[in-house]
């Protein structure tokens, strides 16, 4: 359907892409994956002609219907529901609009005795009234009402305004918008961002029901192992592609760079070796000769890049703590509210040492003001809520957790204040695996970005001995690297763990207990997340 053959992208201070080579193929379900500002967004702004690569060629067969999905949705917010979807037929609307105008302009009395402007108008209408019917435009209504039951929406729906919806539907609505455009390719930027599990769902199960095309920047690795069947890797403005899901990548991906850091490891080797013999056989009259032949050899040689080598994002582990006692938790009877919402009624939970509990359920469920009413931030409106005192020591990870830090130090000042006996190397090592490299770490907390702030605040907890530990979206802001970095340091750790994620891959790789709050209460699964799935609905 479409080659990218040598793209390059070449900003004024960056190279973002040097060689891309990749094709999309009929049916194809491909995930694009690679680290932050890798320029995955890059090249699908570069597909559908938004920007214009530096060098090399976009091929199409035939002319290829492409529909872009944001990160960002653009939308008329004042529009209701079905003015929204309606807008995807741009064409159509276009030749709506002109109807109306030639409407207007025959109403008009002083066309009474203009006959031939009468006859000019009329005869204008009748060829727009031909085109509005060939484009579909009197069977739009009944497209929009057939999409909108897919996309979960009521007939009622429909008369609702845009900015009524939470950011879960809006993304249904955007999603919508492309269904009906009936695309060869669509792109997708980030669909799960913002979106709750249930949603998420939803969105893996319409896309896997569909036969179109499609190509995915996510960091929802859990989506890119059930969608895909093809994953596009970009390092250093490079791409490879994989066959098979993400997880099929990585483990391929793992297996290239050790056969790749070998034939780096063997060839220094046999430099190394026939070095030493050109410079012991350089000024020997009998053996000169072949020593400068080896030389040549030598320069001709296509050396191994020591790019190839295996790069790694320094990992870590949680500091050690003691142990705490057997009960942790024992909530009874919570009874608690939110703005007049009811989230918990009459809810109940145990939970002892080494449970690694996530809870589950859709935004506005109550999990992250759980979190606050155990840690004591919140008073419970009914109920009790005992936190073990046998030793326990908690440490705490709010989304808004960056809000607290320093701003008037760097970020090396504001580890070594915590780490004092810690060498530069071994804090700007662990730095590393939180994003922090070069120069970086020299920068003042108050200038960096949200992003930065999260993952500093993070790497803040990690340091902290605890034995209990509470963490809000920690994987928000990480790139994948450094999520497969916390999701051993956490498999690791022998404290108990609360966790609230929306990253599904993450939940999977680390709970050993799946807590969903539902009809506010909470329904405990003594077992993983694929466990979980199994189970819930039985």
């Amino acid at each position: 359907m479409i080659r990218l053959e040598n793209i390059s992208k070449i900003y004024a201070t960056d190279v973002v892409l040097k060689d891309i080579n990749w094709e999309v193929k009929t049916g194809d379900k491909i995930g694009l994956v690679g680290s932050n500002g890798a320029g995955k967004t890059t090249q699908l702004r570069i597909l559908i002609g938004d920007e214009e690569q530096t060098s090399g060629f976009i091929r199409k067969e035939g002319n290829p219907k492409i529909a872009y999905l944001k990160q960002e949705f653009e939308f008329q917010f004042k529009n209701t529901l079905r003015q929204e979807l309606e807008g995807s037929f741009t064409e159509i609307q276009a030749i709506s609009s002109e109807l109306f105008k030639i409407e207007q302009k025959l109403k008009l009395t002083e066309l009474i005795n203009n006959k031939k402007e009468l006859d000019f108008l009329i005869n204008k209408l009748g060829i727009y009234q031909r085109k509005y019917e060939l484009l579909g435009g009197y069977q739009m209504k009944s497209e929009v009402e057939k999409v909108l039951p897919v996309l979960g929406f009521s007939i009622s729906d429909a008369d609702q305004l845009v900015e009524n919806f939470s950011g879960g539907w809006q993304m249904k609505i955007a999603l919508g918008k492309i269904i009906l455009q009936k695309p060869d390719l669509i792109l997708l930027d980030e669909p799960t961002n913002h979106l709750d599990l249930d949603t998420i769902k939803w969105l893996e199960e319409y896309l896997l029901s569909i036969k179109t095309a499609i190509i995915l920047i996510s960091h929802d690795r859990y989506l890119l192992d059930k969608l895909c069947n093809k994953i596009i890797f970009i390092e250093d403005g490079v791409s490879s592609t994989y066959s098979g899901n993400y997880s099929n990548f990585i483990d391929k991906k793992a297996l290239d760079e050790k056969a790749k850091n070998k034939a780096y490891q063997l060839q220094q080797k046999s430099l190394e070796s026939q070095k030493k013999y050109i410079e012991r056989f350089r000024a020997s009259a009998t053996r000169s000769t072949q020593a400068k032949s080896r030389e040549k050899q030598i320069d001709k040689i296509e050396k191994i890049s020591e790019s190839i080598k295996i790069k790694q994002t320094p990992s870590f582990n949680f500091a050690e703590s003691s142990s705490s006692g057997k009960e942790i938790l024992d909530i009874k009877n919570l009874c608690h509210s939110y703005d007049d919402n009811l989230i918990f009624f009459e809810a109940n939970l145990k939970v002892n040492s080494g449970d690694k509990i996530a809870f589950l359920g859709p935004n506005g469920s109550g999990k992250s003001t759980l979190f606050k009413l155990i840690m004591k931030r919140l008073k419970p409106e009914l109920g009790e809520i005992y936190l073990g005192n046998h030793n326990l020591i908690t440490s705490y990870y709010e989304q808004n957790q960056a809000e607290a830090l320093e701003l008037d130090k760097t970020v090396l000042e504001l580890m070594f204040k915590n780490l004092p006996n810690w060498s530069q190397q071994r804090v700007r090592s662990f730095l590393g695996g939180f994003g922090f490299k070069g120069e970086s770490v020299f920068k003042k907390v108050i200038n960096l970005s949200g992003g930065e702030k999260a993952r500093l605040a993070l790497a803040l907890i990690v340091i902290r001995p605890s034995n209990v530990m509470f963490l809000d979206e920690p994987t928000n802001h990480l790139d994948m690297k450094s999520k497969e970095n916390l999701e051993l340091a956490l498999k690791k750790y022998k404290g108990t763990i609360f966790l609230i994620s929306h990253d599904r891959y993450f939940i999977s790789k680390v709970a050993n207990r799946i807590v969903e709050i539902k009809d506010f209460q909470f329904r405990s699964f003594n077992g993983d997340y694929e466990y979980y799935l199994h189970k819930k609905d039985i």
